[in-house]
Formats: C-alpha cells, sequence, structure tokens
C-alpha cells in the first residue's frame, strides 16, 4: 500500500480516498523509527555494560555488613572477623543518633566483637582489679583492639590511644550494631533497670544522657516488633489471601462480563441518584430559608456579620441557604441541560463500553497480558536496583584522622593506616587515628559514579515506560483486530494478541522507544525538580519556592498530557503502521474532531471501572473481614490465630483492588481502541454498500437516527 494513499487527509484537507481492502491492522508492514531502534538497543547494551562495570567494582558486601574503624567487613568469612558479626562503639556518648550509628561515621573507634556486652564496667574498675579479678579483665578486653593485652598502661593513654573503651554498657545487636539496651520503668529510661552509670572518666551520668538516642533506638526496636508480627501473621495467612486474590480476579471477570448487559443500567441509576440527591439538597436549602424566616438576626448578610471561624454562625443566615439554593438548582440544570444535549454521545459511550465487554469476550487472553507487562517491569526495577545498590558500593576504603583535640588541623583529613604511624601527625595531635571513614575513590570511574547513578535511573525509565507503551500497542492491535472484523467473530484473526505481539517487536520497537523516550525525559526532570525542592526546602527564597512549585506543576501536566497522547498514538501504531510522530499528529488530530465525544467516554468509562474497582475491593474486603474476625460459622474453625488480622485484610483489600486495576487497565485499552477505530470507521465509511461500516449493530442503529457526514464529531 502507497503511504500517501493512508493518510486520511491531504496537505489541504481533502478527504482520503476510500481504500475498499482496509480490513483492520495492516500486516505489510515496515520497520518505523529506525534510528531510534538502533539508539535503544545501543543504549541497552550499554546499560548492560554499566551493570557489568558495576558488577566489577561494586561490593554489596558494603551495605550487608557493618565495617570497622579499619575498613575491615564484620562477620566475614575466612577473615579475622568470621565470627565477629556485630559492630562495638567505643564510646556511644559521641553518636547522637541511630542515623548517625547507621549512615555516618561515628566519631569514635569501631570494632567488630562477637558479642555485645551485658553488664556495666569502666575500664578503671577493671585495671584496678586485674590481679585479684583476671576474669573481669578477661571479659572487658575483648572489647578493646585486637591484640592489646596491657594492663598496666595508665589509663590516660589507654584512653587516649583509644586502645580500650573507657566503659561499657548492656546492649543488644540490631542492625548488627551494639545499641544501649534501652527500657522504660514506670514511665522512667533505664538501661538495664538503671538509671545511672559511669562514664569512666571519673563521672556518674543519667540514662537520660542518651535520650535522643534512645528515643530513636526504642522506635526503631518497636518497629522491628511489629514487623516480626506481621510476618508471623503473613506466614500463617498466605494461603487466605491468595484465595482472596482469587476471589477478586473472578469478581473482575464476571463485572466486566456483565457491562455488556449493566453498563447503560449503571450509568443511568448513577446519574439519576446524584439528580435525586441534588434535587433533595434544593429542597433542604429551601426548607432551611423559609424556616429561618422571621427569627431576629436571620435577615443579616454574610457581609454584616463579617469573618467568622465558626461555620455554624453562617448556618442561622437565610442568605446563606439562600446561596447554596441558588448554586444547587445550576447544577441540577446544568446536568439536566448536559443529559439532554449530550444524550446521544452518552448512548455511543455507553455502546463502546458494551462492545469492550464483547470484544474481551472474544479475545480471552488479553486479560492475561498485564502479567507480561508486570514482569518486564519487575524485571527492570530488580536490574536498577542491583546496579544502583553496585554503584553506590563501589570504591576503595577512605580513612581520616580522627582527633580528640577539637583543635588539630589534621582533623577530618585523609590518611594512610600503613604510613600514618611514621608521619608527625601523632606528635602534633597526641591520642589522633588513622580510621575509615567512608567508600570512595580518586579515579575516573569514582569520579563519574553520580554521572553513572542518573544514567541508571533515566534508563530505567525509558525501559518501564518502553514495557508499558508495547502491552498498549499489543493490546490495541488485538482489539483493532477484533472491531475491523466485518463478520463478527468469524472474520477475527487467529490468536490476535500474539500477532500484534508480533508486529509490534518486529516493526515497531523504535516507534515504541522514541514514546517512552520522550516521557522518560520528562519524568526524570521531575525526579530532579523534586530533590531540588527537597534539598531547598529549608531555604528561606520565596522567589525559589515559587519557581520550583511552578515548574513541578508544569512539568507534572506535561507528562499527562504525553501519557495521553502516546496512549493514543501507540493505538494508531498498532493498526496503521506509522512512525510515532505521524501516528501522534493523527491520533490528536483525530480526537480533536471529536472532542465531546472524548471528554463523554473519558468519564462514564472512568466512572464505572471506578465503581467496578470499588465493588470487587469492597466486596472482597467485607468478606474477608468477616473471615479473618470469625464471624463466618462455617469457617469460624479455619481463621488462623492472628497478632493483627488488620494484615491479611489490608492486603487483600489492597490487592483485590490491584488486581481489579490490572483487569481493567485492559478493558480501558479496549474501549479507547474502539473509540478511535470507530471514529476513524465514521470518517472513513458512510454505511453505504459501498462503504459499509464496520461496527457493531447496537452502534449502527444509535447512529442510523440522522445521517453522519465524514467529518461530523
Amino acid at each position: 500500500m502507497d503511504r500517501d494513499e493512508e493518510n486520511y487527509y491531504g496537505k489541504h484537507g481533502e478527504p482520503r480516498k476510500f481504500d475498499p481492502k482496509f480490513r483492520g491492522p495492516i500486516h505489510n508492514r515496515h520497520c518505523t523509527d529506525i534510528i531510534c531502534c538502533v539508539i535503544f538497543i545501543v543504549v541497552i547494551l550499554g546499560y548492560i555494560a554499566l551493570g557489568v562495570v558495576a558488577w566489577v567494582h561494586g561490593d554489596p558486601r558494603k551495605v550487608i555488613y557493618p565495617t570497622d574503624s579499619y575498613g575491615q567487613f564484620c562477620g566475614q568469612r575466612d577473615t579475622l572477623n568470621e565470627n565477629k558479626t556485630i559492630l562495638f562503639y567505643f564510646n556511644i556518648l559521641k553518636c547522637a543518633s541511630p542515623a548517625v550509628l547507621i549512615n555516618l561515621q561515628c566519631p569514635t573507634t569501631q570494632l567488630c566483637v562477637s558479642k555485645c556486652p551485658d553488664r556495666f564496667a569502666t575500664y578503671i574498675d577493671v585495671q584496678a582489679s586485674y590481679r585479684y579479678r583476671p576474669d573481669q579483665w578477661n571479659y572487658f578486653r575483648q572489647f578493646c583492639k585486637p591484640g592489646f593485652n596491657n594492663p598496666r598502661k595508665s589509663v590516660a593513654q589507654v584512653l587516649r590511644d583509644e586502645d580500650c573503651p573507657s566503659m561499657i554498657i548492656p546492649s543488644r545487636p540490631f542492625l548488627k550494631r551494639c545499641f544501649p539496651d534501652f527500657s522504660t520503668k514506670n514511665g522512667v529510661l533505664t538501661v538495664a533497670n538503671q538509671t545511672t552509670f559511669k562514664d569512666g572518666r571519673g563521672k556518674t551520668r543519667n540514662v537520660t544522657d542518651l535520650r535522643e538516642a534512645a528515643n530513636g533506638i526504642n522506635n526503631v526496636l518497636d518497629a522491628r516488633s511489629v514487623g516480626m508480627k506481621i510476618f508471623e501473621d503473613y506466614a500463617i495467612s498466605w494461603y487466605w489471601i491468595l484465595i482472596g486474590l482469587f476471589i477478586a480476579m473472578m469478581l473482575s471477570l464476571l463485572f466486566l462480563v456483565l457491562l455488556r448487559f449493566t453498563a447503560g443500567v449503571l450509568f443511568w441509576i448513577f446519574i439519576f441518584g446524584v439528580i435525586g440527591i441534588i434535587g433533595y439538597g434544593i429542597w433542604h436549602c429551601y426548607w432551611e430559608y423559609d424556616h429561618l424566616k422571621g427569627i431576629p438576626g436571620s435577615d443579616l448578610t454574610v457581609y454584616d456579620i463579617g469573618f467568622q471561624t465558626d461555620f455554624k454562625v453562617y448556618l442561622q443566615l437565610r442568605q446563606t441557604w439562600l446561596a447554596f439554593m441558588i448554586i444547587l438548582c445550576g447544577v441540577e440544570v446544568i446536568i439536566i441541560l448536559m443529559l439532554i444535549f449530550l444524550r446521544n454521545r452518552i448512548r455511543i459511550a455507553i455502546a463502546l463500553l458494551k462492545e469492550g465487554s464483547r470484544a474481551i469476550g472474544y479475545i480471552m487472553s488479553t486479560l492475561f497480558y498485564p502479567i507480561v507487562t508486570f514482569l518486564l517491569i519487575a524485571i527492570c526495577i530488580s536490574y536498577w536496583a542491583v546496579t544502583a545498590v553496585f554503584l553506590a558500593t563501589s570504591g576503595e576504603p577512605v580513612y581520616k584522622v580522627m582527633a580528640n583535640q577539637t583543635l588539630c588541623k589534621y582533623a577530618n583529613l585523609t590518611c594512610d593506616p600503613e604510613t600514618f604511624n611514621t608521619t608527625n601527625v601523632t606528635k602534633l595531635c597526641p591520642g589522633a587515628q588513622c580510621t575509615f571513614a567512608f567508600y570512595g575513590g580518586e579515579s575516573l570511574y569514582h569520579k563519574y559514579i553520580f554521572i553513572f547513578q542518573l544514567a541508571n535511573a533515566f534508563v530505567f525509565l525509558w525501559l518501564v515506560n518502553f514495557a508499558i507503551a508495547l502491552g498498549q500497542c499489543t493490546l490495541a492491535g488485538a482489539f483493532a483486530s477484533y472491531y475491523w472484523a466485518y463478520r463478527k467473530p468469524a472474520d477475527i484473526p487467529l490468536w490476535p494478541l500474539f500477532s500484534s505481539f508480533g508486529r509490534a517487536i518486529r516493526y515497531h520497537t523504535g516507534s515504541l522507544a522514541f514514546g517512552a523516550l520522550i516521557l522518560a525525559i520528562v519524568q526524570l526532570i521531575r525526579v530532579i525538580l523534586e530533590y531540588l525542592d527537597h534539598k531547598l526546602k529549608g531555604t528561606q527564597n520565596s522567589f525559589t519556592r515559587f519557581l520550583l512549585c511552578c515548574l513541578k506543576c508544569c512539568f507534572w501536566c506535561l507528562e499527562k498530557f504525553l501519557k495521553f497522547i502516546n496512549r493514543n498514538a501507540y493505538i494508531m501504531i498498532a493498526i496503521y503502521g506509522k512512525n510515532f510522530c505521524t501516528s501522534a499528529k493523527e491520533a490528536f488530530f483525530l480526537l480533536m474532531r471529536n472532542v465531546v465525544r472524548v471528554a463523554v467516554l473519558d468519564k462514564v468509562t472512568d466512572f464505572l471501572l471506578f465503581l467496578g474497582k470499588i465493588l470487587v475491593a469492597g466486596g472482597v474486603g467485607v468478606l474477608a473481614f468477616f473471615f479473618f474476625t470469625q464471624r463466618i460459622p462455617v469457617f469460624s474453625q479455619e481463621v488462623p490465630m492472628l497478632n493483627y488480622y488488620w494484615v491479611p485484610l489490608l492486603t487483600v483489600i489492597i490487592g483485590s483492588y490491584l488486581v481489579a486495576h490490572g483487569f481493567f487497565s485492559v478493558y480501558a485499552m479496549c474501549v479507547d481502541t474502539l473509540f478511535l477505530c470507530f471514529c476513524e470507521d465514521l470518517e472513513r465509511n458512510d454505511g453505504s454498500t459501498a462503504k459499509p461500516y464496520f461496527m457493531s449493530a447496537s452502534l449502527h442503529r444509535i447512529l442510523g437516527k440522522k445521517k453522519l457526514s465524514p467529518k461530523k464529531a
């Protein structure tokens, strides 16, 4: 087929010549947007190379295992720390909060130990009694630096060199780190049932000195306790959750099937219900208006009483109820007028919804295609997350000078632990140490890790949008095959879903990648704007905040618009096999020529599908509530004993909504595809013998009531 003959309208807007051989999605296709396809493949290969490089340089153990002051992993096999899996802090008082302990380097020596301390002790007391209480010394020195066994060394030198901690506190491991064993007794914060402790420097301190850390740690520990209970609930109720999701799937399928018969009934019940509710509101406003007649003060105006924080004051005024009544009357009139003037378009929308249900009935395999999209997106997310972790852990240990003296000019400078003792830093700053700070590097690779992370995020967005685009184009091709079958279902091709998927991959990878690329660029800009907004939250520059807010709003609107255009462009690609820009242009102008129908169809479809999601999630949720609360006598003995019954209940409700959303997204794509085909059918054909309509008999009956011109919207 000549490409010029495929255009609907020429350069001057003349009608396109009718093609009597047109029977739906064109099979004689050619590859589109080849350049973008090549770029997309090269980017994927580069993305794989980036993952390999990150895998070579990265080390996830840096995230899994804590690191001591010497850059060694705690618990790593075939090392001296193999049996020492927990990180111990010499002076926990220097660590203000768990965030500092976990994310940053606390300014104190950190060692790998096999277990956390289980008692109070100070180095001063242990050193004084080591001769007649050697067991205390042997216990305490396991928390000293490896190899240190010199109790005769003066306390001042030991604390200066940080050979041993000045004190140990009863602790328990959490996130493979020793945290003080905080608890509350009669509302008082304690550590091992004590409210005070010796700091090893001659002072007795109160446990409240650790209040900031204690509060954060206790909250995290409480969360861990709740998390364990939630995990237990999932472990004993998972099969009941799966049964609930299976019921949701069956209800979703049933709802889609019944839409063929109930779409119009549901819509008109809702419309007349809204009209009735508004009518009642008008009557109630009039009743209140008439009831307040003659009551002192009720004839005052809103202007007379001014602004009041108590809204009830305004309800005592007749003017308020008169305003409400006028507003409701206006809304009622608008709705009635819209129903009168848009009644035919509403009937077309309902007929298309019924037709969508019928199309899915003939091509049931489309309902399960979202599983393919889900798997593709899951692969993208997994690869992105693994690559991000390996990139984040790419680097060599960086050591910095940690000095006890605040005026040491070498503090926080990088150092080499192998040559540190030969420098004069220890002479100028007594007690200074070269300790591990973080992972990094000065090589070209390490300098561009941030750029690599951005590239990782960008390609991830591109691939996710491509997976979604592939799904939309595949479904559109399958449903277009249904619409353009003159005799349904006899003329529907065999395996329409698989044929459409093959066409999309073979011929239109470049076009789908092009649309996904545009969307990914906008989404990356939105991510950067969100990052900047997070960083600038504390700024006092009102203009900067206003500008960021405007940019975020504009790019949000742009993303929504692009998603709408891309979706319809993919439908046109699936039908005619043209490139992305041409398909997007033709889809846009086709929709603009039918803009009223678009608006009506979108709102009717959105309402019915939202109603279906609520019915499915709500119905399954109510059933799950009665089941897990043992209110169904038949199954009361089968209900598992749960810590929180709301855990499986919420899971079933949210899961049911997502299951319904997955099925209904196919239905929404079906309706959108049939709508574009319907508009094309009206512009291509006139219902004559030479140019017959491909639409269903129900749509033909609705349109048969008046003569339609090819360009009429």
